[in-house]
């Protein structure tokens, strides 16, 4: 049986679908924001790798619903470019969280070396996606012989951070820990079993919500005529990165700066690991064939906004402009000239 097609739907049946759904994702991605920070603190895991496994894995549920659906009916393309072109805006998220921060520069309260290490593998596994694109990629077990290897660079990735919170090889000096977010030890405490269903329910949420979001964007996309061009990407690149969106704004509300970071970051991991998934279920060979200059420039527009974030949590430099890190600040002005460079590159 196959899904129902939004684009058969009228105009404004999808922006009702988009706005109520929308407004679902928000309400369950800040919820479950404040879930997993009380079960951080209930089991003692690292809030950098909470942020970057779990907060970033449930909000790519509705990306994984999107590109599967997208490479199952053989539209590998829309898939592969839905991913890659995500990749940059999800990093931008950053910078309206530093705009939410609003006193002080994001990167500036950001206490863990474990967040350098998330960013620096991302940095490392969108060169190499970047790469195999330019290269062209093999068959290998019915499945793209790159999109395995980076599969496993992710799954590498998501261990070697793992444990690098567990063993905290370097701190901060003690005149930077002042700076770090305060605790909340006074907090009343809400069993971990009530937390972990709670979490679970907001999963389930953003799954069903998120996904009627993105399908119903893409369809909007193409009824206003506008799928063809890169506003159709920003417009359902915004529907699939809105629960990322609504968890890191809750996640700095709450002063869980290293999840917030953890989030995006994890969350590109994740859409490089997705790239697997598509390629198991498109039937028309390796999916990253399907790919070309536009999606190899949009991986490496990810990598540099990653490395400019990176530079701001090196600096930890408090400086504000807009309500906003100069990182920040730098971060918009780069993405914008990265836009206008893949709108020369757009597929026809």
């Amino acid at each position: 049986m196959s899904l129902p097609d939004p684009a058969q739907h009228g105009l404004w049946v999808n922006v009702v679908v988009f706005v109520l759904a929308a407004a679902v994702v928000w309400a369950a991605g800040t919820r479950l924001a404040r879930d997993l920070d009380g079960i951080a603190e209930l089991t003692g895991m690292g809030r950098a790798f909470m942020g970057m496994l779990f907060l970033g894995g449930v909000t790519s549920l509705p990306e994984v619903a999107a590109v599967g659906t997208a490479a199952w009916t053989g539209n590998a393309a829309l898939a592969t470019n839905n991913l890659l072109g995500s990749v940059a805006i999800n990093v931008m998220l950053l910078a309206v969280a530093d705009a939410v921060l609003g006193r002080d520069a994001l990167t500036s309260v950001v206490a863990s070396p474990a967040t350098l290490l998330q960013g620096t593998l991302n940095i490392i596994l969108l060169t190499v996606l970047s790469a195999a694109v330019v290269v062209g990629d093999v068959e290998v077990l019915g499945m793209g012989g790159w999109t395995i290897l980076l599969f496993v660079l992710c799954v590498a990735a998501f261990w070697l951070s793992s444990r690098y919170s567990q063993r905290a090889p370097w701190r901060l000096a003690a005149s930077e820990k002042g700076r770090s977010p305060q605790s909340d030890a006074g907090a009343p405490k809400r069993p971990l079993s009530r937390l972990v269903m709670r979490a679970a329910g907001a999963a389930v949420v953003i799954l069903v919500a998120g996904y009627a979001l993105s399908r119903s964007g893409d369809a909007l996309a193409q009824q206003t005529g506008l799928g063809a061009g890169l506003t159709g990407l920003v417009l359902v690149g915004f529907a699939t990165s809105l629960p990322e969106l609504s968890s890191i704004t809750a996640a700095v509300r709450l002063r869980r700066y290293e999840m917030a970071l953890g989030d995006v970051f994890g969350t590109n991991l994740l859409t490089i690991a997705l790239l697997l998934l598509v390629d198991a279920l498109y039937a028309g060979g390796p999916v990253l064939n399907e790919a070309g200059r536009f999606e190899a420039v949009a991986a490496l527009l990810g990598a540099v906004l990653t490395g400019i974030f990176l530079v701001g949590l090196l600096e930890r430099q408090n400086k504000t402009f807009l309500r906003m890190g100069y990182d920040a600040v730098a971060g918009l002005v780069v993405f914008a000239a990265g836009l206008a460079l893949l709108a020369t590159l757009q597929p026809s």
